[in-house]
């Protein structure tokens, strides 16, 4: 008897996981000089797309 979790967790969640795979992308292109010069208002514009995503793949699911 297993019990999804509320609306709550599971827009945290999808959140935290867009943000960690968003992140890591960039870190990797990053370390391999693809993108050398990324200013911190893209990181931050990637970062809140991140959320939104995670927002609205956590509504979609319910």
């Amino acid at each position: 008897m297993t019990q999804s979790p509320n609306l709550g967790i599971r827009i945290f969640l999808y959140s935290a996981g867009i943000l960690l795979v968003v992140m890591a992308v960039v870190l990797f292109l990053q370390a391999f000089g693809i993108l050398t010069n990324i200013p911190r208002l893209a990181i931050w514009a990637l970062v809140l797309l991140a959320i939104g995503s995670g927002i609205l793949a956590g509504m979609r699911s319910r």
